[in-house]
């Protein structure tokens, strides 16, 4: 799972990046409101533990605009501020839960996996596929980047949802063809090239980093750079 902790006191972020990582978690740090933001928006991460009062902006700040991007990531307040009025700011800006300082570990521990529970449950029911920040949502059958909704054709739609399903694996054309286009391909044809310069039209045009890429003699793949 990976974990990124935006907080400004050396100690804190020592003791929970030293315990995290012993319970085999991935971790990121920041020490200030931007520099967070920034990873945020940036990288992929299951979890966010993120202080109040930081530097450059501050917590409340910087939960909003993850949520403005990121409707998905959850996010966990760790804070000294306990007021029942505090806690309400906090999450009416986004966060998924709050905890005061000073904390237990294994209490902290125990809120991140049931966190992690019911993100992967919400995402398992509504089957909600992602890379970087490509949003696909197979119930409703909306795709968004960058939290802007994409219109996506019946059939760039089903090529997206198949790169997704496969993504970081090289797919072949014919691979392609014969699961997207099922018996309706003509073989004679450059229709999967064709659909694949649409969809990077739309999902990729204007973005520095680019998501399909061509694997020369072997076909595409969906990935990072």
């Amino acid at each position: 799972m990976n974990i990124l902790i935006i907080e400004d006191d050396p100690g804190v972020i020592s003791f929970i990046e030293k315990g995290l990582k012993e319970n085999d978690f991935i971790v990121k740090c920041a020490s200030d409101g931007k520099t967070g933001l920034d990873l945020a928006l940036k990288e992929v991460f299951d979890i966010i533990i993120l202080d109040v009062m930081i530097p450059s902006l501050n917590g409340i700040e910087v939960c909003d605009r993850i949520r403005f991007h990121n409707k998905y990531v959850s996010i966990l307040m760790l804070t000294a501020l306990d007021s029942t009025e505090d806690k309400i700011i906090g999450l009416n800006s986004g966060a998924d839960d709050y905890l005061t300082k000073p904390f237990d570990f294994f209490e902290l521990l125990a809120r991140l996996k049931a966190l992690s529970r019911r993100s992967k449950k919400e995402q398992d029911s509504s089957t909600i596929f992602t890379i970087a920040d490509l949003v696909l949502n197979d119930s409703s059958k909306r795709v968004f980047r960058n939290n802007k909704e994409i219109i996506l054709t019946a059939k760039e739609y089903a090529l997206l949802h198949f790169f997704l399903k496969n993504k970081e694996n090289i797919l072949s054309r014919a691979h392609l063809a014969s699961c997207v286009w099922d018996n309706s391909f003509d073989s004679g044809t450059n229709v999967v090239d064709v659909y694949v310069n649409y969809l990077r039209n739309k999902i990729d045009k204007g973005f520095e980093n680019k998501l399909i890429h061509t694997v020369f003699g072997m076909g595409y793949i969906l990935k990072e750079n």
